[in-house]
């Protein structure tokens, strides 16, 4: 029988914005307009970087995997190193 090991590594980015006092009182201020930005425009070219770069790799499959967390959240990202073929 095979035998499957897994290791887990975390990246973890942490959002915030500085928003002054003044934008608030503003009623035609997006407050969560920077987090859009984000969702929007960064996350989704970092993800396909990131899977650029690591489907690089000879050897290596990689794909998304959901455990019931929402990707607003969280997106997993399985790496499986192939069996070397003899």
């Amino acid at each position: 029988m095979p035998d499957n090991e897994e290791r887990t590594f975390c990246l973890r980015f942490s959002l915030s914005a500085e928003i002054p006092e003044e934008a608030w009182e503003d009623e035609d201020f997006e407050g969560d307009e920077w987090l859009n930005e984000w969702e929007v425009d960064i996350k989704p070219g970092l993800i396909r970087a990131v899977f650029t770069y690591l489907r690089a790799f000879e050897g290596w499959s990689c794909h998304l995997r959901n455990r019931g967390v929402s990707p607003l959240d969280e997106i997993e990202i399985v790496m499986k190193k192939d069996a070397p073929t003899t």
